[in-house]
């Protein structure tokens, strides 16, 4: 097993404008996968290549080989000049995950809450992308109960099954892990009780089983500490200097990982406001 780890130099260069036909993912299939991760040293992807940088919060850019890049859980600062992508996800438990000031450069906007009381639903296909949701329930301060408040966005590309929980604040339901599918890489929210408590969140990676963890949205290393301990009785831990990893759907880590990246937009002075 090779695992290389790719310093995000080209991070804010122009995306490339190239259609690539869709490798497609069986995402829905509950099958047996026994994977591997792999990849490069080097900005330049190969085809069905996924570069994922955590930028920071529940911020994830996730770039194509084809070009074509999406940013989740958009909440508008994202660093110094940057290149704004293609798609943006968004959930709205709090304004860090959302924001009203979209730049016209943006094609598609996914906001995953419901919309004139209709839930969210989301079936973006780009070709080389796909782009859909899954809608859970948030808390609400008025309510108790705000149905239907967030979304996991799943992202099929290259092969791979790529889930970002949102602000998730429940486990799925039967029928939404259903809807879910197989996740080869998920971004999960391990604040341990803002969103969702420790426990639960680690029960769900674990009926989950991707083979790639990628946490976000915690405060400091003490509280991923609590979310990792959880973890390493079946999930190996990896801490990456670089904000971004390369993968691909032949090069998946043999035993399910979790990946503890930078948050990019804090810790690459090129890309920070400072």
């Amino acid at each position: 097993m090779r695992i290389f780890f790719a310093i995000l130099f080209g991070f804010f260069a122009a995306s490339a404008a190239a259609q690539v036909e869709h490798t497609p993912a069986h995402c829905i299939a509950m099958v047996d996968h026994s994977p591997f991760i792999q990849k490069a040293s080097v900005t330049q992807l190969q085809k069905d290549d996924v570069r994922i940088s955590y930028i920071d919060h529940s911020m994830f850019r996730i770039e194509t080989f084809g070009g074509l890049s999406a940013i989740t859980d958009f909440n508008g600062f994202i660093g110094r000049d940057p290149v704004y992508p293609d798609i943006v996800t968004m959930n709205r438990a709090h304004d860090s995950h959302y924001t009203n000031d979209i730049p016209d450069s943006v094609s598609h906007i996914l906001r995953g809450w419901r919309i004139q009381g209709e839930p969210a639903f989301h079936n973006l296909d780009l070709g080389e992308l796909r782009v859909r949701n899954v809608t859970t329930d948030i808390r609400s301060e008025y309510t108790g109960r705000d149905p239907d408040g967030n979304s996991i966005f799943i992202f099929e590309v290259g092969g791979l099954c790529i889930g970002h929980l949102g602000h998730l604040h429940h486990e799925p339901n039967d029928a939404q892990y259903a809807m879910i599918g197989r996740l080869d890489v998920v971004m999960a929210n391990v604040d341990g009780g803002l969103s969702l408590d420790t426990a639960t969140m680690v029960k769900i990676m674990k009926r989950v089983r991707a083979s790639v963890v990628l946490p976000m949205h915690y405060w400091g290393r003490g509280s991923l500490e609590i979310f990792l301990s959880g973890m390493r009785d079946e999930f190996d831990v990896v801490d990456v200097e670089a904000g971004s990893i390369i993968v691909s759907q032949n090069t998946l880590p043999s035993r399910p990982t979790v990946f503890v990246l930078p948050a990019m937009l804090y810790s690459q002075p090129w890309i920070t406001d400072n």
